[in-house]
C-alpha cells in the first residue's frame, strides 16, 4: 500500500469494498430547518430510527423498573438508605452552585470536616436536575426520574454503539435491553452512581461513528465524522462527572484506546484528517480536565485523611468469587428466587455486590458470538481477551491471577480508592453484548434470507416476528421484584431547627435519612454518611452515646453545635424494644438536664434539646 499523508481532508481512496450483509448504520438525525418544524421535516425526525429508539428505551425503561413512577415523590427503589444519600448529594451540588459555589465540595452534612461531599461519588453531572424544585419531595421525585431515565440511557446508548459498530437493528435490540437490563443491575438498584452507565456506551457510539470506525468495516475515511467525535468527548466527560467509582475505569480504558490507536495509526498509516486530530486534541484536554476537577477535591481527601485509602482488607472482602458471575439478586424475577444457597455463599465473597448475572441469555448468545458472528474472527479474539481481562479485574484480590490487580491498586493513581472490583462487570456485560450483538445480527440476517423464499405471506410475517425472540428472552430475565419503601418524613419542626445540627441516634441508615431532611434548608449537620468516615466524626459518635451528660454536651458545645433531635422512633430499626436497642443514647428521651445548661422541648414526633452557649 502506497504511503498516505495526513491532510486537512481525507483524500481520495480507492472504494473499499464492503461486507455484503453489513447494515448501513443509523443515519444522522433530521434537524429542521428554519421554515420548518412541521411538516415533512418533522414527521421524518418522528420516524426516524435514533427517535423511535430512544422512545422506546424511555417506555421499557418506565415499565422495567415500575412501581418506580407510581409514587415517585414517597417511594424509593430498594430501600431509603443510599437513595437518600443520592437524593442528598444531587440537591446539594445544586445548591451550592448557586449559593456558595466555593464551597461546592464542602457538604452541609459531616459537619467540622473537610471536603466532605467527596466522601462518596459525587453524582456532580445531574446538577443541572438539582436546580429543579428544593426539599425533600422534590430530591425523592428528581431521584425516581433520573433512576428510571440512568436505564433508558444505557438501552439506547448499548443500541447506537452495536448500530454504530455494525449490527443490525435485531442484533442491537439485544445489546441495548442486554445492557440496561442486566440481573446484576437490581444488585446495584440502590446505587445510582453505578446504574449511571449510559454515557459509557453513548460516547463510544459517538466517537467510533466521529472515527469512521465500525467492527464490520473497520477504519473508513469517507465515514470520518469529526463533530460526532466531539460530541463523544463531551459526553465522557460527562459520565466521569458522575462519580469515580465507574468513571475511573472508563478513563483507563479510553487511555487504552487511544494507546492502541496510536500504535495502529503508526503500523499502517492510514489516511487521517487534520480536522479530526484536532478534534480529538480538544476532546482530550476537555475529558483529562473534567476528570482532573473531579479528581482535585478526592486528593485532597486523601491528603487531609491519609487513611481514606482503601484497604486491601476492604477490597478482598468486596471481591467476588467466580460464582458471582452466574448468581442473581434475590430481587431478580426469574432466578433469584432459585438460588438462595449461591446467595448465601456469595456473602463472605464480595456480599451482595458480588451477584453479577449478566444474563445467561446474554450468555448463551455471547458464546455463539465467539464461532458464528457477524464480527470478524481476529475482532472477536479481541472481544474475547477483552472480556478475560474485565472479568478477571471484576474478581479483584480473588482472581486466579490477582498479582495484576495489586499493581494496578499500587501504581495506578485513583485505582485504590475503588472499594468494589465487582462493579467492573459493566465492562464484562459491554463485551458480552457486543459480541452477543454479533451472533444475533447474522443470525437473523440468515433467517431473513431464508423467509424471503417463503411463498406465504404469513408465514414470512411470522418468521418477522420471531427475530425479536432473543431480546424478549433478555427482557424476561430483566424482570425485577425491588420493593418500594416509603421515605419517612422529617420530624414536623425539623426544617426551622437552628444549626449546626445533631440528629439522634446517629448511625449510617438513620443518617442518609437525615441528610435528606436537611434539603429543607441545608442546616450545618453533624451527621453524614458515605463511603468513608472520617476519625473525628467516629469520635463524635462515641461521644455522643451518652447524650445528655456533661461531656457529651461540653463536646457539642466545642464544636459549636446549637440543637440536637432526638428521634423518639428511630428509622433504621422499626422493631418492639426499648430505645437504646435501636441505637437511642439511654437516657436521651427522658435524661435530667439539672445543671447542663442546655433546655428540652418534648415534640410528638421527636425530643429537642437546646443547647445555649457558654
Amino acid at each position: 500500500m502506497s504511503q498516505t499523508s495526513v491532510t486537512d481532508s481525507a483524500p481520495p481512496t480507492e472504494p473499499r469494498p464492503e461486507p455484503q450483509a453489513e447494515p448501513e448504520s443509523p443515519a444522522e438525525p433530521v434537524v429542521a430547518g428554519r421554515r420548518g418544524l412541521s411538516g415533512r421535516g418533522l414527521a421524518a425526525f418522528a420516524r426516524h430510527e435514533w427517535t423511535l429508539v430512544a422512545t422506546s428505551s424511555l417506555v421499557l425503561a418506565v415499565v422495567m423498573t415500575w412501581p418506580t413512577l407510581r409514587y415517585p415523590t414517597r417511594t424509593l427503589p430498594s430501600d431509603v438508605w443510599d437513595p437518600s444519600l443520592q437524593s442528598w448529594e444531587m440537591s446539594w451540588s445544586a445548591w451550592a452552585i448557586l449559593h456558595h459555589p466555593a464551597q461546592l465540595w464542602q457538604g452541609n452534612a459531616f459537619y467540622t470536616e473537610k471536603y466532605s461531599f467527596a466522601y462518596s461519588d459525587s453524582l456532580l453531572g445531574y446538577l443541572p436536575a438539582g436546580l429543579i424544585g428544593s426539599g425533600p419531595t422534590a430530591a425523592v421525585l428528581r431521584y425516581n426520574i433520573l433512576f428510571v431515565l440512568a436505564f433508558a440511557l444505557a438501552c439506547f446508548g448499548a443500541y447506537i454503539l452495536a448500530r454504530q459498530l455494525g449490527s443490525n437493528i435485531p442484533g442491537a435490540a439485544v445489546a441495548g435491553t442486554a445492557f440496561a437490563f442486566a440481573p446484576w443491575r437490581w444488585t446495584q438498584v440502590s446505587h445510582l452512581h453505578v446504574l449511571s452507565t449510559g454515557g459509557i456506551a453513548l460516547s463510544l457510539a459517538m466517537l467510533a461513528r466521529g472515527h469512521g470506525y465500525s467492527l464490520r468495516g473497520g477504519y473508513r475515511p469517507d465515514r470520518v465524522r469529526p463533530r460526532w467525535a466531539l460530541a463523544g468527548w463531551l459526553v465522557a466527560a460527562w459520565q466521569v462527572t458522575l462519580g469515580f467509582g465507574i468513571g475511573l475505569p472508563f478513563a483507563y480504558v479510553l487511555a487504552l484506546l487511544v494507546i492502541v490507536a496510536i500504535v495502529w495509526w503508526l503500523v499502517r498509516r492510514p489516511a487521517f484528517s487534520r480536522r479530526l486530530l484536532r478534534v480529538d486534541v480538544i476532546g482530550a484536554i476537555v475529558f483529562a480536565a473534567a476528570g482532573a476537577a473531579m479528581a482535585y477535591p478526592y486528593f485532597q481527601v486523601l491528603r487531609t485523611y491519609p487513611y481514606a485509602q482503601r484497604a486491601l482488607t476492604e477490597i478482598l472482602f468486596y471481591s467476588p468469587g467466580f460464582l458471582g458471575f452466574v448468581t442473581a439478586p434475590s430481587n431478580e424475577w426469574l432466578w433469584g428466587p432459585h438460588q438462595q444457597r449461591a446467595q448465601i455463599d456469595m456473602i463472605p465473597q464480595g456480599g451482595w455486590e458480588g451477584l453479577m448475572l449478566p444474563g445467561y441469555t446474554l450468555y448463551a448468545l455471547a458464546a455463539i458470538g465467539l464461532v458464528y458472528s457477524a464480527w470478524s474472527w481476529r475482532r472477536r479474539v479481541l472481544l474475547l481477551i477483552g472480556l478475560l481481562g474485565f472479568g478477571t479485574l471484576a474478581m479483584g484480590l480473588r482472581a486466579p491471577v490477582s498479582s495484576f490487580y495489586y499493581k494496578m491498586y499500587d501504581y495506578l493513581p485513583g485505582w485504590s480508592g475503588i472499594r468494589t472490583p465487582g462493579r467492573l462487570i459493566v465492562w464484562v456485560t459491554l463485551v458480552l453484548v457486543l459480541l452477543a450483538a454479533g451472533a444475533t445480527t447474522v443470525l437473523t440476517e440468515r433467517v431473513r434470507t431464508w423467509s424471503g423464499r417463503l411463498r406465504r405471506g404469513s408465514l414470512r410475517s411470522l418468521v418477522t416476528v420471531s427475530l425479536a425472540v432473543p431480546c424478549l428472552f433478555v427482557l424476561v430475565e430483566g424482570v425485577q421484584t425491588t420493593a418500594f419503601p416509603t421515605v419517612p418524613r422529617a420530624p414536623a419542626s425539623f426544617a426551622s431547627l437552628p444549626g449546626p445540627l445533631l440528629v439522634l441516634p446517629t448511625n449510617w441508615k438513620d443518617d442518609e435519612l437525615a441528610m435528606l431532611w436537611s434539603t429543607a434548608n441545608f442546616v450545618p449537620l453533624v451527621n453524614g454518611s458515605s463511603g468513608f468516615f472520617p476519625q473525628g466524626f467516629l469520635h463524635t459518635e462515641e461521644v455522643v452515646k451518652t447524650f445528655p451528660d456533661a461531656t457529651s454536651v461540653q463536646y457539642l458545645r466545642g464544636l459549636g453545635v446549637r440543637t440536637v433531635l432526638v428521634l423518639r422512633q428511630p428509622n433504621a430499626m422499626r422493631f418492639d424494644g426499648p430505645p437504646e436497642d435501636a441505637g437511642i443514647p439511654v437516657h436521651a428521651l427522658t435524661g435530667s438536664i439539672d445543671g447542663l445548661g442546655i433546655s428540652r422541648d418534648e415534640q410528638p414526633d421527636a425530643v429537642i434539646y437546646h443547647l445555649d452557649p457558654d
